[in-house]
């Protein structure tokens, strides 16, 4: 079981932890903001993935790649923070992407929760939105899901109001 967020501008939420306290890994798509929201999002020892966004600092781009790209159980995943939608990618990736796409892309950076399947690539993209205070979204969102062999499954959205 997988937990995601992105975008949280080092704002911390107490409930990030509850509602990832049954997930095995937690998963950061960028704009961290600071440490200690690694720090405390790591405190449970549940493995944590990340990438550094476009307002981290180098104690975060030191830390976390720009791309991660990884296997767990059957799926490649390619996280990154600005990758676009499908048919609107990010140029700096497009190339790439379209070469060898992941089973599965998550990105953040819109502030935007979606969830959609790209046809033409094969792959299902995820935006986790933000889970942070800054910006204009107007939810603070998180996501769960899980990953069995080769199949995702059980996606949640979970508006924090």
């Amino acid at each position: 079981r997988i937990g995601l967020l992105s975008d949280t501008h080092a704002y911390w939420d107490d409930r990030y932890s509850e509602f990832f306290s049954n997930c095995d890994e937690i998963w950061h798509a960028g704009d961290i903001g600071s440490m200690s929201i690694i720090d405390k999002l790591g405190a449970s020892g549940k493995t944590m993935r990340a990438v550094y966004g476009n307002i981290d600092g180098q104690d975060i781009r030191q830390t976390f790649p720009l791309h991660n790209r990884f296997l767990i159980e059957q799926v490649a995943v390619w996280l990154t923070h600005i990758g676009g939608y499908p048919k609107r990618y990010n140029p700096a990736i497009v190339g790439e992407l379209k070469l060898n796409p992941p089973k599965l892309f998550i990105c953040g950076h819109s502030h935007i929760a979606k969830v959609m399947y790209d046809n033409t690539l094969q792959l299902l993209h995820i935006n986790p939105g933000a889970a942070g205070n800054q910006g204009f979204h107007a939810v603070r969102t998180l996501m769960r899901f899980v990953i069995d062999k080769d199949v995702i499954k059980d996606l949640e959205i979970i508006e924090l109001t």
